[in-house]
């Protein structure tokens, strides 16, 4: 592996960059501002996501991926450039690895792949993201034996279950972490006729959410209230967040289960024995794994540091890029040590 070898895990929340084997370097957001009157870009990452809504109209502060692909061209190509002079400190031409939900289609494929290109890559390799995860979580996907995986991220659940270098059967919802966060805000803005930022609801989702057994622990949220106009404070409890939750994480189990349905009743087998893997930001989801568990009868455990399981597969993956062709070709079909 090159020194300047590069790794992206390019999610809809947040950009994850490995570099040679220094492993993990940029762990930020995935946001860019661009000044539109000088053509430039003027932060990307943490420094961006602080002006999501504070700029003055030449500016623009924005998010260029929506569910997993690319949704903005040509800021996209901006962030990559931006991120990738960052990390390298200087213009080279790097081989790089981007990592793409499954179900993207060629023409999504082939805008991902052209923003590298376009940002100076040499050569520019795809990986599925389960795959990926995988290889990340320290599986031996090699073997004839059936793993499923639950990849949650920002934009998009990729769900697959992988045996012998391949994905068997995969599936995936346009439903994740930004979902749960808009279905609080709903849900508290419908309950209480408070409205909450964003950021206030995933702060909640993460302190006391509790998808399986809520407990009746509580938090207080800050907001404007719709009818007086004025700020606000309302105290929520986390059978709240549950009742505001549940129908977006019966989707995912419900998604899970058409998988398993469809999947060779051998494989389904092992997944009995060996388990659903967990990854991404959204396994973190307290009660997830207890309820996809007795839903489907099949343990279920979240791998080690889930949100960079991802990028980890991502930078093992490079020893055998060389194997592949640029840009279009599956590299889960190749073996991995």
């Amino acid at each position: 592996m090159a020194s300047t070898d590069i790794g992206i895990d390019l999610g809809t929340a947040n950009i994850i960059i490995t570099l040679g084997n220094k492993g993990i370097v940029v762990n930020e957001p995935s946001v860019v501002a661009y000044d539109k009157k000088k053509q430039c870009v003027l932060a990307v990452g943490d420094e961006a996501y602080k002006m999501l809504g504070r700029t003055p109209e030449y500016i623009v502060a924005v998010k260029p991926l929506k569910d997993g692909v690319v949704s903005d061209n040509e800021m996209t190509e901006a962030m990559l450039i931006a991120f990738i002079k960052k990390v390298i400190g200087r213009i080279v031409k790097p081989r790089i690895i981007l990592c793409v939900p499954s179900s993207v289609t060629d023409v999504e494929r082939r805008a991902v792949v052209e923003a590298a290109l376009s940002a100076g890559a040499r050569k520019v390799y795809l990986i599925e993201e389960p795959i990926a995860a995988l290889i990340g979580a320290g599986v031996d996907i090699s073997k004839p034996n059936g793993t499923m995986v639950v990849d949650i991220g920002g934009g998009t659940v990729d769900i697959a279950v992988v045996s012998f270098n391949g994905i068997v059967k995969s599936a995936s919802l346009k439903l994740a972490g930004n979902r749960f966060d808009s279905a609080i805000v709903k849900g508290v803005t419908q309950k209480y006729k408070i409205l909450i930022g964003e950021k206030t609801a995933e702060n909640a989702k993460k302190e006391i959410a509790n998808v399986f057994e809520p407990t009746g622990k509580k938090i207080t949220v800050k907001g404007r209230h719709l009818i007086k106009g004025l700020p606000e404070s309302v105290e929520i409890s986390d059978k709240d967040i549950y009742d505001f939750l549940i129908d977006e994480v019966t989707e995912i189990v419900d998604k899970i289960k058409g998988v398993f349905e469809q999947t060779p009743p051998e494989l389904v087998g092992d997944i009995l024995t060996s388990g659903i893997i967990l990854t991404g930001g959204g396994a973190l989801l307290k009660g997830l794994p207890e309820l996809i568990s007795k839903t489907l009868g099949a343990p279920c455990y979240v791998a080690d540091d889930p949100i960079e399981c991802v990028a980890k597969g991502v930078q093992k993956a490079f020893k055998h890029a060389d194997e592949l062709l640029d840009g279009f070709e599956k590299i889960s079909l190749y073996r991995y040590k």
